[in-house]
């Protein structure tokens, strides 16, 4: 951790606003957290506001600033935000609902506030320390309970022609296909996500008793690494399973390779640290999804590198990507 008085008037402060957990962080010029306060995450918004600004107003204290020492709060929600006016849309797991965050942050705590949807967040931290550093036209998809998607254009972040689009998880992939949490069927969330790769292998296991998967659903500990560690190990069925998702991702992200046509994609959230069994998996695929693959090839396909931290980082750092 670093100190020292120059280094503590340069912080910026990021929040992390998840279904169970909010974190919150101070980061420096350095982009390293140097102080930290997690709260669990309330399903009233109004409880859950004041219990931000509390944490804010705790956090600050701890380190020793003010918070007029803080350019803005950055925060990350799981939610689309409508631009105009900082309210999150939706956030599913939460219950927040056309919810004015950035309104009553900035009435509770008397500074600016920057907020944007979670996946927005993770690329800003690429962006800004990691794996998209450098880099202007940038498609990030995060692959864990749900799926998301952010989109980095010409250094900017792209939300869609409203600001509330690049909602990659629930782009169709299949007509009447599993149903999606959103309500719709056939998304690619359904099939893409930790929550579909799990479903998928709980199908599988039912018509492989013998699979080390089988055993995993009888025990409780079915989840994406355990998957994955099987296929890892040999396991015939957990090989289907791991080659079927990876089909489905690559169809996936193929669609959107042929409308963005980016630089560089990343893939991050849990499934993302399966390592090289999902990553050389999907590069095969790949050619079979973009059009003119042979002419005009592809980007590459990169891990995101920062991880649980990504949340709060990117905060911190939205206005490098969204300007103003």
């Amino acid at each position: 951790m670093r100190t020292g008085k120059d280094n503590e008037m340069s912080l910026r402060l990021g929040i992390d606003a998840g279904g169970t957990t909010i974190k919150l962080g101070l980061v420096n010029t350095g982009h390293e957290i140097t102080h930290a306060l997690d709260i669990p995450t309330a399903f009233d918004f109004e409880e859950a506001a004041r219990d931000i600004a509390a944490a804010v107003q705790e956090l600050v204290k701890q380190a020793g600033v003010s918070l007029n020492d803080l350019p803005y709060i950055g925060i990350g929600v799981p939610s689309t935000v409508r631009p105009d006016t900082g309210r999150v849309v939706l956030a599913n797991n939460t219950g927040w609902e056309d919810a004015p965050m950035k309104e009553r942050l900035e009435e509770l705590l008397g500074r600016p506030v920057r907020i944007a949807n979670d996946a927005d967040c993770a690329l800003a931290a690429e962006a800004a320390a990691g794996a998209a550093r450098g880099q202007n036209n940038v498609l990030m998809v995060t692959l864990g309970t749900g799926v998301g998607g952010a989109m980095l254009l010409g250094g900017r972040l792209f939300s869609g022609c409203d600001g509330m689009g690049m909602e990659v998880g629930h782009m169709p992939l299949f007509a009447d296909g599993r149903p999606c949490t959103c309500g719709a069927a056939g998304c690619l969330e359904a099939y893409a996500s930790a929550t579909g790769l799990i479903a998928l292998a709980c199908e599988q296991a039912q018509q492989h008793m013998g699979s080390a998967l089988y055993t995993q659903t009888l025990t409780g500990q079915l989840d994406g690494k355990a998957i994955f560690d099987a296929a890892q190990a040999g396991d015939d069925t957990a090989l289907l399973v791991v080659d079927t998702y990876t089909a489905w991702l690559a169809q996936g992200l193929g669609g959107l390779i042929n409308i963005f046509r980016p630089d560089l994609i990343l893939l991050g959230g849990g499934i993302s640290h399966a390592g090289d069994l999902l990553f050389d998996r999907v590069r095969a695929l790949l050619p079979r999804f973009i059009l003119a693959h042979d002419v005009i090839g592809g980007p590459q396909v990169v891990p995101a590198l920062l991880g649980n931290p990504a949340g709060i980082i990117g905060a911190a750092f939205l206005q490098e990507v969204q300007g103003g």
